[in-house]
C-alpha cells in the first residue's frame, strides 16, 4: 500500500496523531478512536495492522499488552515527495499575510 493510501484513511490519520503525542497501548488506542469514530475494536486493529505492515509505527509486547509507538521513516519519505512542491508554497503564504494584515487594518478602521 502507497504512504498516500495509508494516511487517506481519516482514523489512521487520528492513530498517527496519538502516537504522535507518544507510545500508546492498544487499549488507549481504542479508547479514543472507538469514542471519536464509533468503530468497534476489531475495526481499529485492522488500521493498527495497517499501519504496522506499512512501517508507520511498531509494536511490542509489555506483560499483557501491546505498545504502539511512532515510526516516521515513510513520513519522511512523504516529506521527501512534497519538497518538490515547496517552491510554490512562499507566494502563497506572502498572499495569506497580506490578506491577514488587510483584514486587521480593516477591522482596525472600522472600530475607530
Amino acid at each position: 500500500m502507497h504512504a498516500f493510501d495509508v494516511l487517506g484513511d481519516p482514523v489512521r490519520r487520528r492513530i498517527l496523531e496519538l502516537l504522535a503525542e507518544g507510545e500508546r497501548s492498544s487499549g488507549e488506542v481504542v479508547e479514543v478512536i472507538a469514542a471519536e469514530f464509533g468503530i468497534s475494536q476489531a475495526g481499529i486493529s485492522q488500521h493498527l495492522k495497517v499501519l504496522r505492515d506499512n512501517g508507520f509505527a511498531s509494536v511490542r509486547p509489555e506483560g499483557t499488552r501491546r505498545i504502539y509507538e511512532l515510526d516516521t521513516t515513510p513520513l519522511r519519505g512523504i516529506d521527501d515527495w512534497l519538497e518538490r512542491f515547496r517552491v510554490f508554497w512562499p507566494h502563497k503564504l506572502e498572499a495569506l499575510a497580506t490578506e491577514v494584515a488587510r483584514g486587521k487594518k480593516e477591522r482596525g478602521e472600522m472600530g475607530e
